[in-house]
């Protein structure tokens, strides 16, 4: 059987995407690989996640997490202007870093929402996955992974909410939510 770099998608309406890549990359870290992950939404706020990869990382390296966007699109406290900007930034750097040969594994945390807030194309995507060398893993999070990414995938994994205990009126808590 050929070993090679997979092409991995976590979508679905259901909580655990960023925290089931997240745990991938602690895996792929334990073993030795190297690991980026860059995050095309989330900024600003100082998830507990965020810790956990910055311990790992004064540990002994190979493992980094860039914020590069710049938090909620959809509240409206920042125009969707420089929204677009932070995500073009972002594909910018996930370009290098796919072709640098640095990193073993790379995490694309919410890319699927940029392709779906319209501040990257399809068409973007698809040129930034063609640009992936064999050998690199490359696990992309967020609802409605656009059919480009869909269609090449290797493994996809689906969340699926069954009950959330906002609906409850619980709110969202740390350690569990953020």
């Amino acid at each position: 059987m050929e070993q090679r770099g997979l092409l991995m998608v976590h979508t679905g309406e259901g909580k655990g995407k960023t925290t089931a890549a997240l745990g991938l990359a602690v895996r792929a870290w334990g073993d030795g690989l190297r690991v980026l992950i860059l995050q095309f939404i989330k900024g600003g706020w100082k998830y507990g996640e965020l810790h956990a990869m910055e311990t790992l990382a004064q540990a002994e390296g190979r493992i980094e997490v860039r914020q590069l966007g710049l938090g909620f699109t959809h509240k409206g406290e920042t125009p969707k202007s420089e929204h677009l900007r932070a995500a073009k930034r972002a594909l910018a750097i996930a370009e290098k870093e796919i072709t640098s040969g640095n990193w073993d594994m790379m995490i694309l945390d919410e890319i699927n929402y940029a392709v779906n807030f319209g501040l990257i194309s399809e068409q973007e995507l698809a040129e930034l996955l063609a640009k992936r060398p064999g050998n690199l893993h490359l696990v992309c999070t967020g609802r409605n992974a656009p059919d480009v990414l869909l269609q090449q995938a290797d493994l996809i994994t689906e969340m699926k909410k069954i009950r959330h205990p906002f609906e409850s009126g619980i709110k969202a808590q740390k350690g569990i939510e953020f």
